[in-house]
Parts: structure tokens; C-alpha cells; sequence
């Protein structure tokens, strides 16, 4: 191979908890909720959906089915579709819910997988080109920046950028038509079948690892490295 395409979220990081999420949110507010109350909303907000790179919602609203599904193509629809799932959830102030998903964008919100570093850091030093292609709607550079992460990658391909999202092919694409990579010399790396999976219509091969918290998943990105050759 003579590049590697990872996806984001599930991936190379992982999401906080939903309650450390609301915790974090409440602490900055200065809003105090008794612990069985902050447990529920916490629950609550993981089965509307409402953290983005957590759990899908178990039941999605009907008015919000289309933002939903072309989330990932601008910022605005993004925000309107998470924003949207957490208001489904009553909590102490209506802009707790606007700061939920800015929490979300900050550094702190993400934890690398425990080997992300190393194996990015080996396929630098085999001369691999990399690049991070993800469906987002928000720019995710300062995560990689903040958890030194940034000098592996060479090249950044958000579908909120380019108005398209995996699984089009389009956008793994452009991610090879930046490091100069044939989609036939290329492994696309990713948590979802579908999504991921889409770069196999450009003829380059995937590698799926499993969504899991990061301490759960201590090595599951290592098989890279023997199949990057």
C-alpha cells in the first residue's frame, strides 16, 4: 500500500462518555443537578442520539429524518440535526443544548485510541501517505493538533467541506488525488461498514475495526501495519 485513509470518530478517536459530556457541560454552566437526575438525562440524551460519534438514536424523530440523513454535508445541518435529537431531552436551560454540541467540537471531548500514535507513526516512517476522510460537519484538525496527532497526517478530507459524504466514493477520492495514491494501492480504515465500506467502489481495499470505547480497545488498530505492508 502506498497510503492509508482512516475515518475519524471510532476509529482513530473516540467520543467522551454521554454523562461525562453533560457533566462537563453542567460544571461550565454552573448548573448543579442531583446525581439520579443527571444519570437520567445522561441516559436519555444517549438514546435520542443527541452526542455525535455516540450511539445512532434508538428511535429518530419523523421531522428531523431528512436533516439526518445528509448530516454530514455542511455545518449547519449538522448542528440542526444533533441539536435537534438533544432537544427531545428537557434539561434546566434551553442553552444547555447549543453547548452540548460545542462541547463536543473541543479537544478534551476526544481520546485517541491507546495505539492511534503508533501506528501513524509507523506508516510515516514507511513512507506511507496518510490521510483522515470522515463525515463530520465541524473541523477536526484542532483534535488531531491538541493530541499530537497533526504531524502524521497528510491530508484532511471532511465531507462537510466538499458537501459530500461517505459513502460516496467522491470523497476517498479526493483523499487519493491528494497524496498522489492509487485507490488500488490504497487501505481505507473505518468503523462503518456502509460508510467506510464505500471506498471499495474506487477499488481500494477496507479494513473495518470495531466501535468501542478506547479502553476496550487497546490494539485493534495494529493489523494496519501488516496489512499496509
Amino acid at each position: 500500500m502506498t497510503a492509508v485513509l482512516f475515518d475519524f470518530s471510532g476509529t482513530l478517536f473516540r467520543i467522551e462518555s454521554t454523562a461525562s459530556w453533560l457533566r462537563a457541560v453542567l460544571d461550565d454552566a454552573e448548573i448543579t443537578l442531583p446525581e439520579p437526575e443527571l444519570t437520567q438525562a445522561a441516559k436519555a440524551l444517549h438514546l435520542a442520539g443527541a452526542l455525535p460519534g455516540g450511539a445512532n438514536p434508538a428511535q429518530l424523530p419523523e421531522e428531523l429524518a431528512e436533516v439526518w440523513r445528509i448530516r454530514d454535508q455542511s455545518a449547519e445541518l449538522h448542528r440542526a440535526a444533533y441539536t435537534g435529537l438533544s432537544r427531545q431531552v428537557p434539561l434546566p436551560d434551553p442553552g444547555l443544548h447549543d453547548a452540548l454540541y460545542d462541547r463536543h467540537k473541543t479537544p478534551a471531548a476526544w481520546t485517541p485510541y491507546p495505539d492511534a500514535a503508533e501506528v501513524l507513526r509507523a506508516l510515516c516512517e514507511r513512507g506511507i501517505g496518510i490521510g483522515v476522510v470522515s463525515n463530520i460537519g465541524w473541523d477536526l484538525r484542532p483534535v488531531f493538533r491538541e493530541h499530537g496527532l497533526d504531524r502524521y497526517v497528510d491530508t484532511y478530507v471532511l465531507s462537510y467541506e466538499h458537501g459530500i459524504q461517505k459513502p460516496d466514493p467522491r470523497l476517498f477520492a479526493v483523499a487519493c488525488e491528494a497524496l498522489e495514491a492509487d485507490p488500488r494501492e490504497t487501505l481505507m480504515v473505518g468503523d462503518d461498514r456502509r460508510a467506510d465500506g464505500g471506498a471499495a467502489a474506487l477499488g481500494c481495499r477496507v479494513h473495518l475495526v470495531d466501535h468501542l470505547p478506547a479502553a476496550e480497545r487497546p490494539d485493534g488498530l495494529r493489523p494496519v501495519l501488516e496489512l499496509a505492508g
